[in-house]
């Protein structure tokens, strides 16, 4: 399925006693739109709530400022007390990348929720990690020093202005530190021993920090110190990744307990890889794994593709099967089962279950063939060259385990990943369609009381109908640019599923037509004459071409049929 755009946010506030502060903090990220509540977990002792939600980032944006604004109005930092260091009535909100967005744009949201709230609510804003204008302010803990009772006279300090708000410590809501960082997996890793020292001794060879130098490379031996005196390190192999050993006696089982605190350095695979090589070389062995918490859906296609690649097997595959893949390598259900809707976080965020693409095929057909307009022409034409492109990937995914043709597995697995990168842009295209058909509908219904209402309601109209113009005119140029794709198979794939190719083909033509009348039937409402006389043009042209296009294909594959 195609990329959402999705940021996580976990902002801690300093109130882990009174549920019912806690809950009208909650309630307000709840009621927001375009976002989920995904956990929120107080603690009695430090006095804290982690709350941790996802959703589009603007929707994010907008979810945490009434969030930290709810919590302004209800803690009051003076009276406060507990056990974790703390300087804000919200103390901390990060927002982390989990998908469609770059860490780059994600700093670019921090900075913006940053300066709303220290414009609107008045409160001072330290930016950290990724967002922060200062190396000295990369760390929280060098910005949270003094905590809030050091607070007020720190942020006076000409080298402590905060980045937004006042530089006068507002007494009720403190400071917040408001940043961006990747994301924290955590991680275990199960070993058939019970000894603590010994996965200790895993822990230590994967770990980033590693282990202290000793002479002669004994556990006991003399510490080898540098110049400065303190004790040097033998790093470890996964950079950005913390590690301890421990025994489990719920499992029966000693771990190695990981946190990766930057994927990009050591992906999943690679921890799981990691201990698994220095297990063995310890005469110990890797049993399975588990995930603590959520991971971002990434995560477990780039696992599930590294370990194809080690079978020498496509990884032009669905989602599904990337991820299945994943967990039997890194055994993710030995200790409990292992369900994607529940650990995968994009999974996990609940939809309104109104998305073609997630209805059945007989629920598609009856919905199609209901007499709501929608879904139309337009979807089904989408949908058509969505399965012309998965023809074309399961014949290359054949093809690439062919007996006899070991050689040229990488070439099928390129072509079966080109195949599922075109279906799913086409499968993105069947609820767009009907967006756009709806969209122009909701301006059709605006208001037109006055004479500003007719001109909003006039330009919403305008503005919904190229959308629904561009968005099956996009279908066509997919599905032109997937002939070449096809073609490529008709040459060189199995000929045993030449036939499959053959419909393929007939169904990306049979999208091109479709959609083009679909484009052809928006442009009668639209007074952009230039516009729509190029883009008819253009469709005529793409119509052509398909044709063309289909008609050589086909001939060639019933050539080949016919020997």
């Amino acid at each position: 399925m195609a990329t959402r755009r999705l940021i996580e946010c976990v902002p801690n506030f300093s109130e882990g006693v009174n549920h019912a502060i806690i809950e009208q903090i909650a309630g307000e990220i709840r009621g927001a739109k375009n976002v989920q509540l995904l956990d929120v977990d107080p603690g009695h002792g430090t006095n804290r709530t982690v709350v941790t939600f996802v959703g589009e980032p603007e929707a994010v944006i907008d979810a945490a400022f009434l969030a930290i604004k709810k919590a302004s109005e209800l803690i009051d930092m003076a009276e406060h007390t507990g056990e974790h260091p703390r300087m804000g009535a919200t103390d901390v909100c990060p927002l982390i990348p989990i998908s469609g967005v770059t860490m780059e744009e994600c700093i670019e949201y921090a900075h913006k929720l940053g300066k709303r709230v220290g414009e609107e609510l008045g409160i001072p804003i330290f930016m950290y990690e990724e967002a922060a204008t200062k190396p000295e302010r990369k760390n929280l803990a060098t910005i949270r020093a003094g905590e809030y009772e050091g607070m007020a006279a720190k942020i006076i300090k000409p080298e402590w202005k905060p980045d937004y708000g006042p530089t006068v410590l507002p007494t009720k809501s403190g400071v917040t530190a408001i940043g961006a960082r990747d994301f924290l997996i955590a991680y275990n890793v199960n070993l058939n021993t019970t000894s603590v020292r010994r996965a200790n001794s895993v822990a230590f060879d994967v770990r980033e920090k590693g282990r202290i130098k000793r002479k002669d490379g004994k556990l006991n031996g003399e510490i080898i110190r540098g110049a400065d005196g303190e004790p040097l390190r033998e790093p470890g192999t996964c950079p950005g990744v913390k590690a301890i050993g421990w025994f489990i006696p719920e499992y029966g089982v000693a771990q190695i307990s990981m946190n990766i605190t930057d994927v990009n350095l050591t992906p999943l695979h690679k921890a799981f890889q990691e201990c698994n090589k220095s297990a063995t070389n310890r005469g110990l062995r890797v049993t399975g794994s588990e995930l603590v918490g959520l991971v971002p859906k990434q995560v477990m296609l780039d696992a599930g593709k590294f370990f194809l690649q080690k079978q020498e097997r496509s990884i032009g595959v669905s989602e599904d099967e990337l991820i299945k893949i994943a967990v039997k390598s890194m055994g993710l259900d030995e200790l409990a089962p292992f369900d994607p809707k529940k650990k995968i976080i994009e999974y996990l965020i609940m939809n309104d279950g109104g998305n073609l693409v997630d209805m059945s095929l007989t629920k598609f057909a009856n919905e199609t063939s209901s007499e709501s307009p929608a879904p139309g022409g337009g979807s089904v034409a989408a949908y058509a060259g969505s399965l012309g492109a998965s023809l074309g990937a399961m014949v290359a995914n054949l093809s690439s385990h062919k007996r006899g043709w070991d050689d040229k597995w990488e070439y099928f697995s390129n072509l079966a990943v080109e195949g599922q990168t075109i279906k799913d842009a086409l499968l993105l295209k069947v609820d767009e369609d009907t967006e756009a058909f709806n969209k122009i509908i909701d301006a059709i219904r605006m208001p037109k009381a006055t004479d500003a209402d007719k001109a909003n309601r006039k330009a919403a109209i305008s503005a919904a109908t190229r959308n629904a113009i561009e968005v099956p005119f996009s279908v066509m140029e997919i599905c032109i640019g997937a002939y070449d794709f096809m073609e490529k198979l008709v040459d060189t794939g199995n000929p045993s599923s030449i036939s499959d190719i053959g419909v393929g083909v007939a169904c990306l033509d049979a999208a091109v037509v479709g959609a083009s009348l679909n484009v052809k039937i928006n442009c009668k409402d639209y007074s952009d004459k230039v516009y729509v006389d190029g883009i008819l043009d253009d469709t005529n042209a793409l119509v052509e071409t398909s044709h063309n296009k289909m008609k050589d294909l086909i001939g060639r594959v019933e050539r080949v049929i016919a020997g």
